[in-house]
């Protein structure tokens, strides 16, 4: 199975921005352990901090992969366009989070793009990503 990583806005200072709540380990190190894990699976990712950008991403990968893995960081909140983006593909697409969101500001409990998704995993680290392959693993689309 072919799955992309999604990551938004400011994802690509894992390991150095916040590391009381998002961990010391960069998301590119974790990238190389995954991979390593599950070899079965063609893993990519991809980072923006740009809204746009990871709308053409997803509108790209419903050709191109199997299911995609989406941390939209705080576009969560905020992006009517990416929750449009990914109800117009057809592959499915989980939710991520590193920390638990209902645990943190307020603002952060509602999730405008969760209701697109097949489901969301937040709160368990770095490790909420593998638990999205892990679902992908043992679902079968």
């Amino acid at each position: 199975m072919d799955i992309l990583i999604i990551n938004g806005p400011n994802l690509n200072l894992l390991g150095e921005r916040e590391t009381g709540i998002y961990g010391d380990l960069s998301f590119d190190d974790y990238m190389e352990e995954i991979v390593k894990t599950y070899p079965q699976h063609k893993l990519s990712s991809f980072q923006s901090n740009i809204e746009g950008e990871i709308i053409n991403r997803l509108q790209d990968a419903n050709l191109e992969v199997n299911a995609v893995i989406l941390n939209a960081g705080g576009y969560t909140h905020t992006s009517v366009a990416i929750a449009d983006a990914i109800r117009s593909i057809d592959i499915p697409v989980v939710e991520v989070h590193i920390s638990n969101l209902l645990t943190r500001e307020e603002y952060r409990h509602k999730s405008l793009i969760g209701t697109t998704c097949i489901g969301s995993i937040m709160g368990f680290g770095l490790e909420s990503y593998r638990l999205a392959i892990e679902f992908f693993t043992k679902r079968i689309f």
